[in-house]
């Protein structure tokens, strides 16, 4: 059972439901150690005095800031408290905004909020209100000792709280150079975009996220799962193939680009399941005039006679 990153109070207005904070993902990447490739042995990083190369140990340590190339100032615990936040277990909610007014890049990182005993009814007053308006609450947390902007949104049966971006920490899409301007000045036809809207129609279909997995980490573990089983963990494995590079879309024709997708997408799950198949009989298929061939061919040789 997982247990609570803190356990306190969700707040807003005069109402208070008590709640824990849960984590709301799993991380499921695959971690490496550093060996040394002429015995295998692991690696130890050692903490190490950059002028004498002696190891420091942990109490010695301590946290600074470089404000000028060389120049530290050093940081004492105290100070890092005294920056922090008075409150440590409560998300208070400052404001309610629409859902549609926040920006898909400031969400950074999501939590679980679950009710506390005897406080359902006020967890669900809030989700289901949320739900119904469309909006969500804006607030502050602090996980740790760093406080967080935040929004707190209904997802399914849970108050999903999610861990906001501040706008200085985002890249303004104005530092680089991205076209702009209408249509007409990329030549861009009406066909062009009715096409572009079909084909987007013909691929619509519902978010299911259960039909998607990270394909390189099941590949990655197939590797591992051979050197594992293999005496040494040596065993050779044969490269990946090289990813086809896609054509591309600046100087071709679009319209027959299109109208190629447009197709592709009009087969049926069936036809393209046939096509896949395809392949595999016309090989099984010249497979069996070479076995055929083989069998004449011995019929046709005289057996030799023992020698005596």
């Amino acid at each position: 059972m997982a247990r609570p990153i803190w356990t306190g109070t969700l707040s807003f207005g005069l109402l208070n439901v008590p709640v824990s904070l849960m984590s709301g993902e799993r991380k499921v990447d695959l971690h490496f150690r550093m060996l040394d490739s002429r015995d295998r042995k692991p690696i130890r990083f050692e903490r190490v005095n950059a002028d004498t190369g002696e190891e420091v140990p942990w109490k010695d340590i301590v946290k600074a800031y470089e404000y000028d190339k060389g120049s530290y100032v050093v940081l004492e615990e105290d100070d890092i408290r005294s920056a922090a936040p008075e409150s440590h277990e409560t998300v208070e909610v400052e404001t309610f905004v629409d859902a549609s007014q926040i920006d898909p890049r400031y969400y950074e990182k999501p939590y679980l909020l679950v009710p506390g005993k005897k406080a359902e009814k006020g967890y669900v007053l809030l989700r289901e209100t949320l739900r119904s308006t469309g909006k969500v609450g804006i607030a502050r947390v602090v996980v740790r000792t760093r406080e967080y902007l935040c929004a707190v949104m209904p997802n399914d049966d849970a108050l999903v709280l999610m861990i906001l971006r501040y706008p200085q920490e985002l890249v303004e899409p104005d530092d680089y150079k991205l076209p702009s301007g209408k249509l007409a000045d990329y030549r861009i036809t009406i066909k062009e975009t009715a096409m572009a809207e079909q084909l987007i129609e013909s691929m619509a279909g519902d978010w299911d996220p259960s039909q998607y997995h990270d394909e390189f980490r099941e590949r990655l573990q197939q590797v591992l799962n051979k050197r594992i089983k293999s005496k040494g963990g040596t065993t050779q494995v044969e490269d990946e193939p090289a990813p086809r590079e896609d054509a591309t879309t600046n100087v071709v024709d679009f319209m027959a680009l299109l109208q190629k997708s447009l197709d592709a997408n009009k087969r049926t799950p069936a036809k393209k399941a046939a096509a896949r198949k395809a392949p595999a009989k016309k090989a099984a298929a010249k497979k069996a005039p070479a076995k055929k061939a083989a069998k004449k061919a011995a019929k046709k040789t005289p057996a030799r006679r023992k020698a005596g």
